[in-house]
């Protein structure tokens, strides 16, 4: 089974997440904990984290389908001590949010190397940190997002990925989120079917199916490896309606949150509609 859903505001507290996802027809969601564009912010309120519970349960969302994201400031393989210690405490400050709220996901950016560290040295640098988070919670899987490798990003390769689920302790915890829009744009094609199969074998190969715990679903305003990142509606890019087709239809991707994170969140309905009309009967 499919769980279609976008990444919603908490806007006057994460208790409101789950309204604004029901609101759209949403069967999964995503969401900030606190201001993404801030180092820290105050703790949740036990109100707060009640209601988010209750109006969770009262939609029938499962912590296994709400995928939150941290925080922009965050470079878990920064490359100076400063920067380090920073994003570090603020990854720990999300990954306990995430349990306090019942959540067992944590979705993020891996990190950049800023051209002041070794790629590979950055990429052992963010495994250490998420293993120091792991050791800090209990519950929460850390999941890498792929990114379109603009400017120092890690984790626009498969073998990324794949480098920092390695050196992770606890494999059990750790997982991977697909962007549509970023893999295509980090050279990995998926407009026909054998293009989409040749991208998800090398992907079962190189990472593996058992560690993809969600999906942000976007068309992409630029072209295949452009290594740029810049969202767009479905079937309204580069992309094109034919990869999500292919995805609605293939149950690797299922029981997952998979997330909008398009251009125009006033249709975001129309697009979960459009998601699910594509499921061949």
């Amino acid at each position: 089974m499919k769980f279609i859903g976008a990444h919603v505001s908490a806007g006057g507290g994460a208790q409101n997440s789950p309204l604004n996802a029901k609101a759209i027809g949403a069967k999964a969601f995503a969401l900030f904990t606190k201001n993404q564009r801030q180092w820290k912010a105050k703790p949740l309120e036990e109100k707060s984290i009640a209601e988010f519970k209750k109006n969770c349960e009262e939609a029938g969302y499962l912590p296994e389908h709400v995928l939150p994201h941290d925080g922009y400031l965050i470079n878990l393989g920064h490359p100076e001590d400063e920067g380090l210690e920073k994003s570090r405490e603020s990854f720990f400050d999300e990954m306990k949010r995430c349990e306090q709220l019942g959540l067992g996901l944590l979705n993020f950016h891996p990190g950049s190397h800023l051209k002041k560290i070794d790629p590979d040295k950055c990429l052992e640098r963010i495994a250490e940190s998420i293993n120091m988070a792991l050791e800090l919670t209990k519950n929460v899987t850390a999941v890498i997002e792929n990114t379109a490798g603009q400017g120092t990003n890690m984790g626009y390769k498969f073998e990324h990925l794949a480098a920092i689920i390695d050196n992770v302790k606890d494999k059990k915890r750790v997982g991977v989120c697909l962007d549509t829009c970023h893999t295509f744009t980090a050279g990995y094609d998926m407009r026909t079917k054998k293009a989409f199969k040749t991208t998800f074998d090398e992907f079962e190969k190189v990472v593996g199916f058992k560690y993809l715990r969600g999906m942000h679903l976007n068309d992409s305003k630029p072209d295949l490896g452009s290594r740029v990142d810049r969202h767009e509606s479905i079937g309204k890019g580069k992309l094109g309606m034919d990869p999500f087709g292919f995805i609605m239809n293939d149950k690797r991707f299922d029981n997952i949150p998979m997330v909008l994170e398009t251009v125009d969140d006033t249709i975001w309905p129309e697009e979960i509609k459009l998601l699910y009309s594509l499921i061949k009967k």
